[in-house]
């Protein structure tokens, strides 16, 4: 073999054994949520995070057959800390949106949803649009979809929208008079509108999202970050596995009348 030959095929098996040690077994995968979307994700009496994305997040680690460790974050803290490498991935009902795919890669998506607008039971709104909504206090989760849907066509026709931090704290306002309704996950909303503390209200009318695609998407994804491309190949490999053998109905039902996938 000639001294080029040699050096190439050197170089060679350096670039792959170089690769070798750099790929990822991801037998340990740190995880993170929000707590605070119930029924989605939230804390239970020991603080301990509970809800539909963790259980999924949990059959999902199953199926890869890794350990999965969860740290609860603020919303806004979420894709911060993943890109920073606090995190692996985010299991939090994060909306797939061409914005957060600028900043983050997503698996396909583990469930879809739709939105609705909820008031109070005497509401005398007549038609939930721009115009019906002028001069009305809409309250929304910040950082939400549904935020950015209420501030490129709702707001422009004279409503205020009002952000917050938690889904429970808009709705605590709905309950006490300071907003006028409330625009959030459906799914989210009839869990509440179950529980006492809400009769006074009621879901008004439904988005269609599918004409909004720019802001709700094509689903709700787990995300991670750009460069672990074969993170995202076993997540969904393992979504796939849990929808063919039945575990996602399983855990589908334990929250839901109908599937959100």
């Amino acid at each position: 073999m000639t001294r080029i030959g040699t050096f190439i095929l050197a170089v060679a098996l350096v670039a792959f054994a170089g690769s070798t040690v750099s790929a990822r077994e991801w037998k340990s995968i740190r995880i993170a949520t929000e707590g605070e979307y119930p029924p989605f994700n939230q804390l239970d009496a020991k603080d301990q995070p509970i809800g539909f994305d963790v259980d999924i997040a949990k059959a999902l680690c199953q199926k890869m057959g890794a350990t999965c460790s969860f740290e609860v974050l603020d919303w806004d803290a979420l894709i911060p800390s993943l890109n920073a490498g606090k995190v692996d991935a985010i299991v939090s009902s994060m909306a797939i949106t061409p914005e957060r795919r600028r900043q983050v890669a997503f698996t396909n998506r583990y469930y879809d949803r739709p939105t609705s607008f909820v008031a109070r039971k005497d509401s005398k709104i007549a038609a939930w649009d721009a115009a019906g909504l002028k001069d009305k206090v809409v309250g929304v989760m910040a950082n939400t979809a549904q935020a950015a849907f209420l501030q490129a066509e709702i707001q422009a026709g004279g409503a205020q929208i009002k952000l917050y931090g938690s889904q429970a704290e808009a709705n605590a306002d709905l309950v006490t008079g300071r907003l006028d309704a409330v625009l959030a996950d459906k799914l989210v909303l009839a869990g509440w509108l179950a529980k006492p503390e809400s009769l006074c209200c009621e879901i008004k009318a439904d988005v269609d999202v599918a004409d909004y695609p720019s802001f709700f998407g094509e689903g709700e994804g787990i995300a991670l970050r750009k460069s672990d491309g074969d993170l995202v190949e076993k997540f969904n490999k393992a979504i796939a596995d849990i929808v063919a053998d039945g575990t996602y109905k399983t855990i589908n039902d334990k929250y839901f009348p109908f599937s959100i996938y």
